[in-house]
């Protein structure tokens, strides 16, 4: 990534000053939200309200307009009407603003005159050096710096870097995802990319060292071209996960009035992607269950799974979700099976790859079991049961010293250790314990697959990276 990129997109990540220009007093309005939320979040910085007819917002001193901030503005988040834009971009100039993030709509997605307002902005802006997100977007979540401008609840912390060209399927999908306890770094609803591409925030998180997987939602591409070839240098470091709406001709006419975006074909979008080495979800919610697991878990080496579940219909659902994208269950060898039926009660099957624990209450049976398959050479990756049940002081603490052993295995074994179990039972110190421990929870067998999954294609495409490199 150049310098000039990085220091460009600096303010607009790690802001250390924020005003809000169309600030407001009445909730529900944007003005109103965005000077809310960024107190909620506890951001860590200076915040300016601007509005000439307040003297304070949100309990914080109101400026009639930006020239009256005595300190410095990193950043300006605009949501004055559109026709007011362009003169608030000439005042964020003469101030010196760094960067800007306009939530005001009504621009290129409402057709010529918009259009023609939405390239009027973009010329004040370049000639000020001001690089700005938007317009039409929801604005912008950073953990760093605890800056959330764009939910009303604060994501939690993780390594998922999130760009939306959607701010309302963005910050349903971010919604969702946290309710799952996935962990997020940041979230940018980048609306009609009049200036910031795609192409410019993929390289900007492709050096971020909080960023461990970065996730996309787009409509259509601006400068197809530069983005594919920043995502084929990012994705030699880190994994890239997209979904991509408007694929029939009526999604591709509503992703134009909603962002501008030219959705294009397809069918050359996907050989884009393989060519790139970007993972392709075909389902809104799926690209996050691929992530979390990617943000937090080793590569597989292979595609061959490990499966420990409390039940022989768990077994079956699982190994069939598996099999469902591609993976493997091989059956043990016997040897194996020998090992491993001392752990099990008398009653149980012989344990030949699913493990049926048959109802075994016993936390460390679990833990030992997974950590036999993650030390043998025919497993791959391991999707297991929580150890989760019992009460009492016992129970309590066989559960802990299992949730330990089950947590090392990724880092002692090199191989991911993916957890199947209830979403009642996705709280409490077991499930604290393992999160803190970085193994990502599921509640479905298909989600876990898909998980499992997502972690050998990566897998494969960073060994087809380093065959063409050494070609090359």
């Amino acid at each position: 990534m150049t310098k000039r990129i990085y220091d460009e997109l600096k303010p607009l990540f790690r802001p250390q000053s924020i005003a809000i220009i169309g600030a407001s007093n009445t909730p529900g309005k944007w003005g109103n939200d965005m000077v809310a939320r960024p107190l909620q979040s506890s951001f860590r910085g200076a915040i300016y309200p601007i509005n000439p007819k307040a003297k304070e917002i949100e309990g914080l001193d109101a400026y009639p307009n930006l020239g009256a901030v005595s300190g410095p503005v990193d950043m300006a988040i605009i949501t004055v009407p559109a026709p007011k834009v362009p003169d608030t971009v000439r005042d964020c100039a003469a101030k010196g603003v760094k960067a800007m993030v306009i939530i005001s709509a009504g621009f290129a997605e409402t057709g010529p005159e918009g259009k023609a307002l939405q390239e009027e902005v973009v010329k004040i802006a370049k000639s000020a050096n001001i690089r700005f997100m938007g317009p039409n977007g929801m604005g912008i979540y950073v953990s760093g710096v605890r800056l959330n401008t764009a939910f009303d609840f604060m994501p939690q912390k993780g390594g998922i870097s999130f760009i939306s060209q959607s701010g309302t399927m963005g910050a349903f999908l971010m919604a969702v995802a946290s309710d799952k306890g996935y962990g997020f770094n940041s979230f940018l609803s980048v609306g009609n990319q009049a200036d910031l591409s795609m192409a410019d925030y993929i390289e900007y998180l492709g050096e971020d060292s909080n960023t461990k997987v970065i996730v996309l939602y787009i409509e259509g591409l601006k400068d197809a071209h530069r983005f594919l070839v920043n995502a084929r240098e990012v994705v030699k470091k880190k994994p890239i996960v997209v979904y991509k709406s408007g694929l029939g001709e009526d999604g591709a006419r509503a992703a134009m009035s909603h962002t501008a975006s030219i959705a294009g074909s397809d069918h050359t979008f996907d050989a884009a992607c393989h060519q790139a080495g970007i993972i392709r979800t075909y389902d809104v919610s799926h690209a996050f269950d691929i992530a979390e697991a990617l943000s937090k878990q080793p590569l597989p080496k292979g595609n061959r799974v490990g499966i420990v579940a409390s039940g022989g219909g768990m077994c079956v659902v699982c190994a069939d979700a598996c099999n469902g994208y591609g993976l493997r269950v091989p059956e043990l060898d016997s040897a194996t099976v020998k090992k491993l039926s001392p752990y099990l009660l008398p009653h149980a099957a012989p344990p030949k790859n699913p493990i049926d624990l048959a109802a075994d209450p016993r936390g460390m049976t679990i833990a030992e079991i997974a950590e036999e398959l993650a030390a043998h050479s025919e497993i791959d990756a391991i999707i297991a049961d929580a150890p989760l049940w019992g009460i009492s002081p016992e129970t309590v603490k066989e559960k802990l010293d299992a949730a330990e052993k089950l947590s090392l295995i990724p880092r002692k074994f090199g191989k991911p250790l993916i957890v199947l179990t209830m979403r009642r039972h996705m709280t409490g110190i077991v499930y604290e314990l393992m999160r803190d421990r970085n193994i990502p929870f599921y509640e479905f067998p298909k989600d876990s697959a898909r998980a499992v999954y997502g972690l050998y294609m990566y897998s494969r495409l960073k060994i087809r990276n380093q065959n063409d490199n050494e070609r090359d």
